[in-house]
């Protein structure tokens, strides 16, 4: 994976020798005949026509991530819920049923909500833990199962080869959020599932600096996306985005091992704080899907979440009290990153499901970044000292 993300997509010499990819900014492509333009139009000679049914920029980020995801074929997309909703879209009709993990991301979950009121298609929620519970919510209009692991905010874990192998049994397609892993992490493809979706903002470009979405999966399945809900809905990314994202991937495999070796570091400070009511975090060994996490991921990935002691007042003033640690609601930046999902991520989710889904006023996601770990130890910890009655708890404990 560490010579496929710089390599992976494109080659130099059919680009003058460019070393980096060139950014082809162009809205169209001329024919060399009216001919040819009837041609490449009515699909008898492969050739470009126009930046949003395709451009080399982007086809070279798009044979990038499918490689990286062991897939046959990659589409880029403006965002991740432009991504998401193409896929969604595209393996449903009015009155279908999507099975979905219990948790998920807030505008995934407004999503689906909108499919529900204007098109009838439902959704059930479910921990997925065991066959036998997946195979009871299946039913006859199911048309795919929908899964985030790790769920944000949670960091609870889904056995994917489980899931693949019960969908198999029926015929349904299993999607999958890598957004938290990214391929260098897990690679549900791998695992017997369908199509992989990332917002690929976050740890595919690393830098915050671009918007964009990646589906990958057989190529039958998406050359029917890229002809009708991406070209039709117009969610295509920009050729300067791809670039954007072509630069940032180079990289990808050194900043997860770095995301991964603080937050590891994190992880067992933020357990020893009285302040800490719980720490989530898959690759912790007391975590209830460790198991899985050593199954199926290669690391635990960058993402933490924990509980408080208190009330949202003081975990709202806990991020306050933070000097460089940023207040956003993104994450895989190389800045760490911090924010409140009850109130920010997932304030869309009505209280009960978000409770349901544990989410709580108490719980604050953590996105740590490339800094020295001892930095950003030293910035939450003066904080955490700062939040409730610092005795009272301890007592409590």
């Amino acid at each position: 994976m560490e010579t496929a993300v710089i390599h992976e997509g494109y080659r130099a010499s059919e680009m003058l020798g460019s070393l980096t990819t060139p950014i082809f900014q162009t809205s169209t492509f001329t024919f060399e005949t009216a001919e040819q333009g009837e041609r490449r139009f009515a699909g008898e000679e492969n050739g470009l026509i126009y930046s949003r049914l395709g451009n080399p920029t982007v086809s070279a980020l798009e044979e990038r991530i499918a490689a990286l995801e062991g897939g046959e074929k990659g589409l880029a997309f403006s965002s991740g819920m432009a991504a998401i909703s193409a896929v969604l879209i595209a393996l449903t009709k009015a009155n279908d049923h999507i099975l979905c993990s219990k948790g998920l991301y807030g505008c995934t979950y407004g999503l689906l909500m909108m499919l529900k009121d204007k098109y009838n298609i439902t959704s059930d929620f479910s921990s997925m833990q065991t066959k036998e519970e997946i195979r009871s919510l299946i039913r006859a209009e199911t048309a795919c199962i929908y899964v985030e692991t790790p769920i944000n905010p949670t960091m609870e874990l889904v056995d994917l080869q489980m899931i693949a192998d019960v969908a198999k049994e029926y015929g349904i397609p299993v999607i999958v959020d890598n957004t938290f892993s990214s391929p260098y992490l897990q690679r549900p493809l791998e695992l017997g599932c369908d199509v992989v979706v990332h917002s690929a903002t976050k740890y595919i470009g690393g830098h915050g600096d671009v918007i964009a979405g990646l589906v990958v999966g057989k190529a039958e399945f998406l050359n029917d996306v890229a002809m009708t809900t991406q070209k039709d809905i117009g969610g295509v990314l920009s050729p300067f985005d791809a670039w954007l994202l072509l630069r940032g991937i180079k990289t990808l495999p050194i900043r997860m091992d770095r995301h991964c070796d603080n937050a590891e570091q994190i992880v067992e400070k933020l357990k020893m704080h009285p302040h800490v009511k719980y720490v989530y975090y898959p690759g912790e060994g007391s975590h209830p899907s460790n198991a899985i996490c050593q199954k199926q991921m290669e690391r635990a990935g960058g993402m933490i979440a924990f509980e408080v002691y208190g009330t949202k007042k003081d975990v709202q003033q806990l991020l306050n009290d933070l000097t460089f640690i940023k207040i956003a609601v993104s994450l895989g930046d190389a800045e760490t990153l911090i924010e409140h999902p009850a109130t920010m991520t997932h304030a869309v989710i009505p209280e009960a499901s978000r409770i349901e889904m544990g989410i709580t006023d108490q719980l604050i996601r953590l996105s740590v970044g490339l800094e020295a770990w001892e930095d950003i130890w030293n910035d939450l910890e003066q904080a955490l000292n700062k939040v409730g009655q610092i005795d009272d708890v301890i007592a409590t404990k």
